[in-house]
């Protein structure tokens, strides 16, 4: 079954002031958002989720992909991705088609990341929220680009629907200062391969 886009929204948001301070350069967040009808609605317990997973994991990808690297000019710097379930389904629905391979090495690739796609899903009606964690596309212990867009589609989703998401981030959040987590490591006396200490 292919995939049944019902609509797409970009979302910028940039921060020239935070707190007390101007951003020396201004941060901007992007999110792509796809709502489609969920390919296992009405269905009951489906046991085998892969075939609609690899049918809708790398066409979402793709397209949100492109919708994020038209908005940054193709320069990402922490990324993250999402996914809302109408109350219809599961929330493993959402998983499925984010956190396979077929969609999440679409975005990957195309910026050229290292570190893995911080990650939120989550089940519930119309504006519930949507919650993408972002971190260093390159650097998991980069704490500058530890960030959160926090939005929400007011009719959106359906009982029947899913929101999928990708969200990126130029700029880590603004006026940050509390380091990253090497610096604690060494002041702990830590091995960074083993933080845990372990």
């Amino acid at each position: 079954m292919p995939v049944e886009l019902r609509r797409t929204l970009t979302q910028i948001q940039t921060t020239y002031r935070e707190g007390w301070k101007d951003v020396a350069e201004p941060t901007k967040l992007v999110t792509a958002i796809a709502i489609i009808r969920n390919p296992w609605f009405g269905l009951g317990h489906v046991e085998d989720l892969g075939p609609e997973i690899r049918e809708h994991g790398p066409v979402l990808g793709k397209m949100l992909t492109d919708m994020v690297l038209k908005e940054t000019g193709g320069t990402v710097e922490g990324y993250g991705k999402a996914s809302v379930v109408g109350m219809g389904g599961e929330q493993e629905h959402g998983q499925g088609l984010t956190h396979t391979l077929w969609f999440g090495n679409q975005y990957r690739e195309a910026v050229d990341a290292k570190s893995y796609l911080a990650f939120s899903n989550t089940r519930g009606g119309a504006g519930t929220s949507l919650i993408i964690p972002l971190m260093d596309k390159d650097d998991g212990g980069r704490r500058s680009h530890y960030q959160t867009i926090h939005m929400q589609v007011p009719d959106a989703p359906a009982e029947d629907e899913i929101i999928i998401a990708l969200g990126a981030s130029l700029g880590g959040h603004p006026n940050h200062r509390i380091g990253d987590r090497y610096a604690d490591l060494k002041e702990m006396g830590r091995d960074v391969d083993n933080p845990a200490g372990i």
